[in-house]
């Protein structure tokens, strides 16, 4: 745990730090290709968030080996995130979800990804515990550190 913990620390550290001098992008195909790589990590995001909501809805059994192979999925492209995220495109009218504010408020971006990598690391704490109740609320938990990021940063 204590290793764990100091990863922790250390992911955010180094999150903070790319967040707080995000690079400007400087022509429109360097743009798409960081947007397209940027898209990727959050499209294998959902694919594992989709189904822990699946499971946590009773749509899907629980299966503890593979939520625990989804949250730690998830908490892998969360420490990606900094890297696919400190490129800022918002000045180029290209097609995408991420808002300006990544780039505006970084700080605040980086306190949303940490929150999902703690949510990710304790689902996977806890994946194994048999206790269903207890894994249905750490999903929840994953999806709501998701959904907070969402609703600051992402378009609808």
């Amino acid at each position: 745990m204590r290793k764990l913990t100091k990863s922790i620390v250390a992911a955010v550290a180094a999150l903070t730090l790319s967040s707080a001098f995000a690079q400007t992008v400087k022509t429109e195909d360097q743009a798409k290709k960081v947007i397209k790589h940027r898209q990727s990590v959050f499209t294998l995001l959902a694919s594992n968030m989709g189904p822990l909501g699946a499971m946590a809805k009773g749509k899907m059994p629980l299966e503890s080996s593979k939520i625990e192979k989804y949250a730690t999925r998830i908490e892998q492209l969360s420490l990606m995130m900094p890297d696919y995220t400190k490129f800022d495109t918002s000045h180029f009218k290209l097609k995408t979800e991420a808002l300006p504010k990544i780039w505006q408020e970084p700080a605040k971006f980086a306190e949303k990804v940490q929150a999902l990598q703690k949510a990710a690391a304790h689902l996977r704490s806890v994946a194994n515990s048999g206790d269903k109740s207890t894994i249905k609320k750490a999903i929840g938990g994953v999806g709501r550190s998701c959904k907070g990021c969402h609703d600051a940063f992402k378009a609808e």
